[in-house]
Protein backbone atom coordinates (compact mmCIF):
# COMPACT_ATOMS: atom_id res chain seq x y z
CA UNK A 1 0.00 0.00 0.00
CA UNK A 2 1.38 3.32 -0.55
CA UNK A 3 2.12 5.29 2.44
CA UNK A 4 -0.02 8.03 1.94
CA UNK A 5 -3.18 5.97 1.16
CA UNK A 6 -2.50 4.19 4.37
CA UNK A 7 -2.73 7.35 6.53
CA UNK A 8 -5.45 8.64 4.89
CA UNK A 9 -7.17 5.16 5.57
CA UNK A 10 -6.58 5.11 9.41
CA UNK A 11 -8.10 7.25 11.85
CA UNK A 12 -9.02 6.57 15.51
CA UNK A 13 -11.49 4.16 15.36
CA UNK A 14 -13.76 4.62 17.57
CA UNK A 15 -15.76 1.35 17.81
CA UNK A 16 -14.10 -2.17 17.77
CA UNK A 17 -15.51 -5.29 15.48
CA UNK A 18 -15.15 -8.67 17.68
CA UNK A 19 -12.76 -9.85 15.90
CA UNK A 20 -9.68 -10.82 16.80
CA UNK A 21 -5.81 -10.42 15.44
CA UNK A 22 -3.53 -13.02 14.97
CA UNK A 23 -0.68 -13.74 16.71
CA UNK A 24 1.73 -13.25 13.71
CA UNK A 25 0.08 -9.73 12.48
CA UNK A 26 0.51 -9.00 16.18
CA UNK A 27 4.11 -9.84 16.60
CA UNK A 28 4.74 -7.89 13.29
CA UNK A 29 3.20 -4.73 14.74
CA UNK A 30 5.40 -4.90 18.11
CA UNK A 31 8.23 -5.73 15.74
CA UNK A 32 7.97 -2.72 13.75
CA UNK A 33 7.27 -0.59 17.05
CA UNK A 34 11.02 -2.21 18.62
CA UNK A 35 13.18 -0.91 15.18
CA UNK A 36 11.90 2.95 16.22
CA UNK A 37 13.81 5.65 15.93
CA UNK A 38 15.00 6.49 19.49
CA UNK A 39 17.82 9.24 20.90
CA UNK A 40 21.06 7.37 21.23
CA UNK A 41 19.01 4.18 20.66
CA UNK A 42 18.51 4.19 24.23
CA UNK A 43 14.47 3.06 24.41
CA UNK A 44 13.94 3.39 27.63
CA UNK A 45 10.99 2.47 27.73
CA UNK A 46 8.49 -0.92 27.55
CA UNK A 47 6.13 -2.36 25.11
CA UNK A 48 3.19 -4.34 27.41
CA UNK A 49 0.64 -6.00 25.13
CA UNK A 50 -2.79 -7.02 26.74
CA UNK A 51 -4.53 -9.70 25.47
CA UNK A 52 -6.71 -10.40 28.43
CA UNK A 53 -9.50 -9.53 28.84
CA UNK A 54 -9.63 -9.72 32.74
CA UNK A 55 -6.81 -7.54 32.78
CA UNK A 56 -8.61 -4.70 30.36
CA UNK A 57 -11.74 -5.01 32.86
CA UNK A 58 -9.64 -4.09 35.46
CA UNK A 59 -8.16 -1.14 33.18
CA UNK A 60 -11.54 -0.10 32.13
CA UNK A 61 -12.71 1.84 35.09
CA UNK A 62 -9.56 4.20 34.61
CA UNK A 63 -10.17 4.48 31.06
CA UNK A 64 -12.66 7.46 31.34
CA UNK A 65 -15.54 5.76 29.35
CA UNK A 66 -13.50 4.59 26.82
CA UNK A 67 -14.99 1.36 25.89
CA UNK A 68 -12.67 0.37 23.21
CA UNK A 69 -10.18 -0.60 25.79
CA UNK A 70 -12.02 -3.70 26.45
CA UNK A 71 -13.72 -4.16 22.99
CA UNK A 72 -10.38 -4.15 21.04
CA UNK A 73 -8.53 -7.13 20.14
CA UNK A 74 -5.23 -6.09 21.93
CA UNK A 75 -4.18 -3.26 23.88
CA UNK A 76 -1.16 -1.68 24.04
CA UNK A 77 0.09 0.23 26.88
CA UNK A 78 3.99 1.93 26.04
CA UNK A 79 5.46 2.86 29.41
CA UNK A 80 8.87 5.01 30.34
CA UNK A 81 11.52 3.66 32.34
CA UNK A 82 11.66 5.81 35.87
CA UNK A 83 14.77 5.44 36.32
CA UNK A 84 17.55 7.37 33.53
CA UNK A 85 21.29 7.21 34.25
CA UNK A 86 24.24 5.01 33.60
CA UNK A 87 21.80 2.08 34.54
CA UNK A 88 19.80 3.21 31.16
CA UNK A 89 23.10 3.47 28.63
CA UNK A 90 24.95 0.40 30.45
CA UNK A 91 22.10 -1.49 29.58
CA UNK A 92 22.19 -0.41 25.78
CA UNK A 93 26.28 -1.09 25.85
CA UNK A 94 25.24 -4.55 26.50
CA UNK A 95 23.44 -5.24 23.67
CA UNK A 96 25.91 -3.33 21.03
CA UNK A 97 28.70 -5.60 22.11
CA UNK A 98 25.89 -8.76 21.70
CA UNK A 99 24.37 -7.61 18.45
CA UNK A 100 28.10 -6.20 16.91
CA UNK A 101 30.07 -8.54 18.34
CA UNK A 102 32.77 -5.72 19.21
CA UNK A 103 34.44 -5.35 22.76
CA UNK A 104 33.83 -2.44 25.12
CA UNK A 105 36.76 -0.67 24.05
CA UNK A 106 34.78 0.02 20.82
CA UNK A 107 31.89 1.63 22.14
CA UNK A 108 33.51 2.69 25.79
CA UNK A 109 33.35 7.04 23.81
CA UNK A 110 30.52 6.94 23.30
CA UNK A 111 29.24 5.30 26.35
CA UNK A 112 30.52 7.68 28.46
CA UNK A 113 29.17 10.71 26.10
CA UNK A 114 25.92 9.39 26.21
CA UNK A 115 25.96 8.81 29.92
CA UNK A 116 27.64 12.95 30.44
CA UNK A 117 24.75 13.91 27.81
CA UNK A 118 21.91 11.92 30.42
CA UNK A 119 24.05 13.20 33.85
CA UNK A 120 23.19 16.95 32.59
CA UNK A 121 19.54 16.78 32.95
CA UNK A 122 17.72 16.91 36.00
CA UNK A 123 15.60 14.36 37.37
CA UNK A 124 12.03 15.77 35.99
CA UNK A 125 14.14 16.22 32.07
CA UNK A 126 15.14 12.79 32.30
CA UNK A 127 12.10 11.42 32.71
CA UNK A 128 10.46 13.82 30.11
CA UNK A 129 13.12 12.74 27.53
CA UNK A 130 11.81 8.78 28.62
CA UNK A 131 8.16 10.16 27.15
CA UNK A 132 9.40 11.56 24.39
CA UNK A 133 11.36 8.42 23.12
CA UNK A 134 7.93 6.64 23.92
CA UNK A 135 6.17 9.21 21.25
CA UNK A 136 8.16 8.49 18.47
CA UNK A 137 7.70 4.88 19.30
CA UNK A 138 3.64 5.52 18.98
CA UNK A 139 4.02 6.94 15.91
CA UNK A 140 6.05 4.17 14.90
CA UNK A 141 3.21 1.48 15.52
CA UNK A 142 0.44 3.80 14.20
CA UNK A 143 2.14 3.88 11.28
CA UNK A 144 2.82 0.13 11.00
CA UNK A 145 -0.50 -0.48 11.88
CA UNK A 146 -2.34 1.66 8.90
CA UNK A 147 0.32 0.43 6.36
CA UNK A 148 -0.77 -3.29 7.68
CA UNK A 149 -4.29 -2.67 7.76
CA UNK A 150 -4.83 -2.79 11.16
CA UNK A 151 -6.89 -0.06 13.17
CA UNK A 152 -6.01 1.60 15.87
CA UNK A 153 -6.43 3.99 18.66
CA UNK A 154 -4.42 6.08 20.76
CA UNK A 155 -5.04 7.04 23.61
CA UNK A 156 -3.72 9.57 26.61
CA UNK A 157 -7.06 10.58 27.89
CA UNK A 158 -6.84 7.58 31.20
CA UNK A 159 -5.98 7.49 35.14
CA UNK A 160 -1.99 6.89 34.26
CA UNK A 161 -1.73 6.33 38.21
CA UNK A 162 -4.18 4.29 37.98
CA UNK A 163 -2.82 1.78 35.24
CA UNK A 164 0.75 1.78 36.35
CA UNK A 165 -1.12 0.60 39.87
CA UNK A 166 -3.16 -2.37 37.81
CA UNK A 167 -0.26 -3.39 35.86
CA UNK A 168 2.34 -3.08 38.52
CA UNK A 169 4.37 -1.06 36.84
CA UNK A 170 5.87 0.70 39.43
CA UNK A 171 8.07 -2.21 40.72
CA UNK A 172 9.22 -2.52 37.68
CA UNK A 173 10.77 1.03 37.22
CA UNK A 174 7.61 1.79 34.41
CA UNK A 175 5.06 4.69 34.43
CA UNK A 176 2.42 4.88 31.63
CA UNK A 177 3.12 7.47 28.64
CA UNK A 178 0.16 6.16 26.11
CA UNK A 179 -1.84 3.34 25.35
CA UNK A 180 -3.33 1.98 21.77
CA UNK A 181 -6.48 0.14 21.25
CA UNK A 182 -5.77 -2.24 18.35
CA UNK A 183 -8.02 -4.50 16.18
CA UNK A 184 -10.73 -4.18 13.33
CA UNK A 185 -13.36 -0.95 13.03
CA UNK A 186 -16.80 -2.30 13.68
CA UNK A 187 -18.71 -1.69 10.56
CA UNK A 188 -21.05 0.46 12.28
CA UNK A 189 -18.37 2.74 13.21
CA UNK A 190 -19.65 5.73 11.26
CA UNK A 191 -16.26 7.88 11.61
CA UNK A 192 -14.41 5.56 9.14
CA UNK A 193 -16.36 7.11 5.86
CA UNK A 194 -15.29 10.70 7.08
CA UNK A 195 -13.15 12.93 5.30
CA UNK A 196 -9.66 13.28 7.39
CA UNK A 197 -9.68 16.72 8.97
CA UNK A 198 -5.47 18.12 8.20
CA UNK A 199 -4.15 21.47 8.03
CA UNK A 200 -2.51 21.37 4.03
CA UNK A 201 0.54 21.89 3.54
CA UNK A 202 0.96 25.72 3.35
CA UNK A 203 -0.46 25.90 6.25
CA UNK A 204 1.53 23.07 7.91
CA UNK A 205 4.96 23.48 6.33
CA UNK A 206 7.58 25.72 6.22
CA UNK A 207 10.47 25.75 3.50
CA UNK A 208 13.25 28.13 3.67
Amino acid sequence: MNIQAALDWRYAVREFSPEKLDSQTVDALIGATRKSASSYGLQPYRLIVIESESVRKNLLPHSYGQQKVLDCSHLVVLAAQTEIGDVTVDRYVDQYMEVRRVPYDDIAGYAEHMKKALAGKASREKREWAHQQVYIALGTLLTAAAVLRIDSCPMTGFDHRAYDRVLGLTELGLETSAIVALGRRSPRDLSASLAKVRFDDADMVIRL
